[in-house]
C-alpha cells in the first residue's frame, strides 16, 4: 500500500508543478491549433499521450492527475462535456495500465506463470494484453467519447 500511496502522491506533486508553472495553457493552446475542430483526432491523441504516461509510470491511479491536468483544459477547449472528460481520462489511464512492463498487474502474473522459467514477460503477458485489451479499450473508449 506505500508504494500506491508514494506514487500518487508522486504523480500529484508532478501535476501540482505542471499546472503552478502555467505552462499547461500554452499547451493547449498549441495542440488546440495543431488539431483545430478534429475531435476525433484529438481524442486519439489524448489516448496515445495516455497510454505512453502510463507505460512510464506503469500505474494507472498514478496517471490520473497528471493527465486530468492536460486533458480537463484541452477537451474543454475542444467542446468536450463533462461525461466524456471521465470517460476519456479513465479510459487512457487504463490503456498502459495493465500492459506496462512495469505495472505491478503485470509482473505479479509473470512471476507466477514464470515459476517453469517458460514464461517471457513481455511476449506472453504485455503483448497479447495490449492487443486483446488495449486496442477494444481505446475503440470503445472513442466511442465513448465520442457520443457522450
Amino acid at each position: 500500500m506505500a508504494y500506491i500511496g508514494v506514487v500518487i502522491l508522486t504523480a500529484n506533486g508532478f501535476a501540482g508543478v505542471m499546472n503552478a508553472t502555467g505552462d499547461i495553457d500554452e499547451l493547449v493552446k498549441t495542440l488546440t491549433s495543431i488539431t483545430g475542430d478534429n475531435k476525433l483526432f484529438s481524442i486519439i491523441m489524448m489516448y496515445v499521450i495516455g497510454l505512453i504516461v502510463t507505460l512510464g509510470i506503469g500505474s494507472s491511479f498514478a496517471t490520473i492527475p497528471i493527465i486530468a491536468s492536460l486533458f480537463i483544459p484541452f477537451g474543454a477547449s475542444i467542446g468536450l462535456d463533462t461525461m466524456a472528460l471521465i470517460a476519456l481520462i479513465g479510459t487512457a489511464s487504463a490503456l498502459g495500465d495493465s500492459g506496462s512492463p512495469a505495472s505491478d498487474s503485470t509482473l505479479g502474473p509473470t512471476a507466477g506463470l514464470n515459476v517453469d522459467g517458460q514464461h517471457d514477460h513481455i511476449r506472453d503477458t504485455c503483448v497479447p494484453n495490449f492487443l486483446f485489451y488495449n486496442i477494444p479499450l481505446m475503440i470503445f473508449g472513442t466511442i465513448a467519447a465520442m457520443v457522450l
